[in-house]
């Protein structure tokens, strides 16, 4: 289920890395993004 959540994740959800966001002056709502792309890659990775 992770890993069918993680290809749309993937597809639907911006990718800040590629924009060259600095986590530290990331917005909240950016944080939040941050964060359930690292759940739901750590979860489907296992």
């Amino acid at each position: 289920m992770y890993k069918i959540l993680a290809k749309i994740n993937k597809v639907l959800l911006p990718s800040f890395t590629k924009q060259g966001l600095d986590i530290s002056k990331a917005k909240k709502w950016q944080m939040a993004i941050i964060g359930y792309r690292a759940f739901v890659t750590k979860r489907a990775v296992e």
